[in-house]
Order: C-alpha cells, then sequence, then structure tokens
C-alpha cells in the first residue's frame, strides 16, 4: 500500500495536491483514500494531507503514522512541532522536500536515516502562503515517485481536479506539474509500499487518570485548559505586523480592541505592544490602524532580520 502524506500551510493547495494524486492513482487502477487534515483552517496555519492507494480494498482508516512518503511544500514547518512533519517517519520513508538547500544539508540538519530528495524550490512569493502552483509541483512529483503513474494519466487527473479553474490558470498546472513529473522521473518506483501493521506495531495507549473529586455529580475535573495561551501560534503566521513608533499616535484602543486573538498590548506609556507567540498575522490590526502606523512585512524576513540583529 502506499502511504503519502502532504505538509504545506493554508492556502498552498495541499488538499488540492492530494486531490490530484489520489485521482491518478484511481485513474492508474488503485484503490484511494485521500483526505486533508485541518488544524486552524486559516491561511498560513500548517495542515497536511493525505493518500492511501493500494490494489485491494482499503479497510485502514485514521492519520498515516508510517508515511512511505513525505512531501514539504515548505520547509519552514520542518522545524514547527505542531506541524509534525517529521512524525514516524524512518529509514523506509522517502522525504521529499521543497527546499533551496540540499538533501545533504536536511539530512544532517534532521539527524535521519531517511532518503532525501529535494523538489527544487519554486520562485519565492513574499507571502509563503501564496508560494505559485505549489500544489500541482507537489502532486506531480509524488506521482513520479509512485512510478505508477504515467504523465497521461496526471494531464487527465489534473484536467478533472482543475476543470473549475479558467483555462489559462489550468494550462500554467499543467506546464508546472509536467515540469515536476519529469524532474521526478529519474527517481520512480522510489516510494515503499508497506503491507498492514502487525500486532507488534500496536502501542498502546497513554491512558491519563484523571481524579474526580466529591463526585457527586460525575464530572472530570479539569485543573487547566489547553488554551491559546500555552501554545505559540505565531507559529503559524506568514506576514507580520509591525508598528511604526513614530507614526503611532497613541489612540489606545483600536488595534487592541480589533486583534481577535487578544495579542495586541497597551504599555505602561499607552502604546500598544504586539505578543509575536500568538499574534497570527491576520493583519486587522495593520488595515484598521487610522494613522497606518502598523505595516506587513514576510515573516521569513523578519526572522532574517532579528538573526542580523542578534548575530
Amino acid at each position: 500500500m502506499f502511504r503519502i502524506r502532504f505538509h504545506g500551510r493554508g492556502g498552498q493547495g495541499m488538499k488540492t495536491a492530494s486531490r490530484i494524486l489520489g485521482t491518478a492513482l484511481f485513474k492508474a487502477g488503485y484503490q484511494v483514500q485521500d483526505a486533508p487534515r485541518y488544524g486552524a483552517e486559516r491561511r498560513g496555519a500548517p495542515i497536511f494531507a493525505y493518500v492511501r492507494a493500494d490494489q485491494k480494498t482499503i479497510n485502514e482508516r485514521g492519520i498515516i503514522d508510517h508515511p512511505g512518503l513525505v512531501v514539504v511544500a515548505d520547509d519552514t514547518l520542518i522545524g514547527m512541532p505542531a506541524a509534525g512533519v517529521t512524525q514516524g517517519v524512518d529509514e523506509h520513508t522517502l522525504l521529499l522536500i521543497n527546499s533551496h538547500e540540499d538533501a545533504e544539508t536536511w539530512r544532517q540538519r534532521l539527524n535521519t536515516e531517511a532518503r532525501i530528495l529535494i523538489l527544487e524550490a519554486s520562485e519565492e512569493a513574499e507571502d509563503r502562503a501564496t508560494l505559485p502552483y505549489i500544489g500541482s509541483r507537489c502532486a506531480a512529483a509524488a506521482a513520479a515517485l509512485t512510478g505508477v503513474v504515467s504523465r497521461e494519466i496526471l494531464l487527465s487527473a489534473l484536467a478533472e481536479e482543475l476543470a473549475h479553474l479558467p483555462a489559462d490558470i489550468v494550462q500554467q498546472n499543467h506546464d508546472i506539474a509536467l515540469a515536476a513529473f519529469d524532474n521526478m522521473a529519474s527517481y520512480a518506483g522510489k516510494v515503499t509500499q508497506s503491507g498492514l501493521p502487525s500486532a507488534s506495531d500496536y502501542v498502546k495507549p497513554g491512558w491519563i487518570d484523571l481524579p474526580f473529586e466529591n463526585a457527586a455529580i460525575s464530572n472530570l475535573a479539569i485543573h487547566a485548559g489547553a488554551t491559546s495561551v500555552k501554545v505559540r501560534t505565531g507559529l503559524w503566521r506568514t506576514m507580520r505586523p509591525v508598528i511604526n513608533y513614530e507614526n503611532c499616535s497613541g489612540c489606545v484602543w483600536i488595534c487592541s480592541t480589533y486583534c481577535p486573538d487578544g495579542a495586541i498590548n497597551v504599555r505602561a506609556d499607552g502604546y500598544p505592544d504586539i505578543d509575536y507567540d500568538h499574534c497570527k498575522g491576520c493583519l486587522i490590526c495593520v488595515a484598521q490602524c487610522p494613522p497606518h502606523a502598523i505595516e506587513s512585512i514576510a515573516e521569513h524576513i523578519a526572522r532574517a532580520q532579528e538573526s542580523e540583529v542578534t548575530a
């Protein structure tokens, strides 16, 4: 059975990638499951999608824990624990990373026994949630690596899944997908197929005993909620709002009130301060600031600037 996961950010087309690959494998004679898995359901947030394909009926359900192929559309997700890119990756897994860096660099960085291939990175976009045509590129590369999908079948799957788009956009997707397919053609068949997991692979769930306190009414005692205070939701961000204090009027309330996540606090001197650990980069504050004192910059550029300052 082929077990394939796609990892990317909301807006990059990983759901579409899984559907294109699933349709292509179905047209190649396989039984197929393809499904996305959302978290926050917003642009820039980590998501993944998965595809199972077998020539027999598929009874397996749920998330793919031990993938034969992991396709990473955005390499900035790899170091993000919440994205789960390397979950279940072992020496049998093929990692296909859309990156400007080479395979050896990633092998040393991840200290992994997994096989690594590089999907030559597409042109950069300021907002990484809008990398151009990345979904079609990833689907086509994955199709080539399975070794069972032809160019003709891939084009048929693309036409079916992208039929709702204008003809010129479909053609651009076709061209980019075929280039990615041809680029990976020399590695056809490198994806490992695996059978059903055996009983020895079963891992007993880590049960947690929750106390009942004066349980006249049998309700669980929840001592602390897993709120966003404990989760660095700022890792979802692809664009960062930055305050220019020279232009800030100190009106105090507009940006902090409009922020849907309460990530803008007011300092003792009456000026706003952004909590970047929890700011998701929705940029509502940029739109609402009357003196236009808040601008947006790409997150990867902001991080590079911070690194230069601390170096």
